[in-house]
């Protein structure tokens, strides 16, 4: 099949067809050319009762060069690409999303067409793994300036934004999974692997949520914690911030780091008791039911 661009001699051919009535389909074949050649040359042209060869000559004359692909990637990144995308795979990522992850990763911005090429598979697939990266927020899509295209990169704080966004998962997997040991019970199988399952994504979810022990509001809360056990009966929050020497701001802020992060002070837990006086106990998911029964004798 004859290829390059169409000459002079073609476009007469195809303005004489046209004027015969032939469609673009019979007209690509004797010229031994694609239908689409034909469709898109007679489109740019004026359309088909309007396409003259010499105005269209002229004009494929003056159409611009398409610009130069960029090089094809390094051998060495292909192989780093497909390395760290099978590591990433057997975390539970499906290859292709992980293959176009880690493209992503290692460059500044990719359209669609770029990762095709760089990973030599189809658009399909390409579509299919940024639809489930963006699902899991680890890449995000920006307009490409001057093109009627999109950019798709991976975001410097990526890392962070895909821990916070499991923390919520996490915490519902863990309530879940102790409403099902109440359920079952917990000396049986399910309740027994349940509290297992409560206690594994109850304390990834309190560790994910980025608390750390550097930052003044929670070494107030551990301070609170140390009083309250000290003290061993239940405070109201204004004779807790006078014994403390602190302002009941102060001592709000540390009571909400408390809640919103309870493990701050595990194993212990502080409790809103009687007419809003605070206490300390043990967490109720370190024991049990039947633990907690055997210590108290009951």
């Amino acid at each position: 099949m004859p290829g390059g661009r169409l000459t002079h001699d073609d476009r007469r051919q195809i303005a004489t067809w046209l004027a015969e009535g032939l469609g673009y389909a019979e007209i690509a074949r004797r010229l031994g050319r694609p239908t689409s050649t034909i469709s898109r040359e007679v489109a740019r042209a004026g359309g088909g009762a309007g396409y003259r060869a010499d105005h269209a000559q002229r004009t494929a004359g003056r159409r611009p060069p398409r610009p130069p692909r960029p090089p094809a990637p390094d051998p060495a990144d292909r192989a780093f690409v497909d390395h760290f995308a099978a590591l990433l795979a057997a975390t539970g990522l499906p290859r292709m999303t992980a293959r176009v992850f880690v493209a992503l990763l290692i460059a500044d911005g990719l359209t669609s067409a770029d990762l095709v090429r760089r990973l030599r598979v189809s658009p399909a697939s390409v579509s299919k793994a940024i639809a489930q990266l963006e699902g899991l927020a680890l890449a995000t899509r920006t307009p490409d300036p001057g093109a009627r295209r999109d950019r798709y990169r991976v975001d410097d704080d990526v890392w962070l934004q895909a821990w916070q966004s499991d923390t919520g998962a996490h915490g519902r997997i863990a309530a879940a999974a102790r409403e099902g040991v109440d359920l079952f019970g917990a000396t049986t199988l399910a309740g027994t692997r349940l509290h297992a399952m409560s206690e594994f994504f109850g304390r990834l979810s309190e560790q994910m949520a980025g608390t750390t022990l550097t930052d003044p509001t929670v070494h107030d809360a551990l301070t609170v914690v140390a009083a309250l056990v000290h003290t061993a009966h239940p405070l109201q929050p204004d004779a807790l911030a006078a014994a403390l020497g602190w302002s009941t701001a102060r001592t709000g802020s540390a009571l909400t780091a408390l809640h919103e992060h309870p493990a701050i002070a595990d194993p212990l837990v502080v409790r809103v008791v009687g007419s809003g006086a605070l206490a300390v106990a043990a967490r109720p998911d370190r024991l049990t039911s039947a633990q907690r029964a055997a210590l108290t004798g009951r």
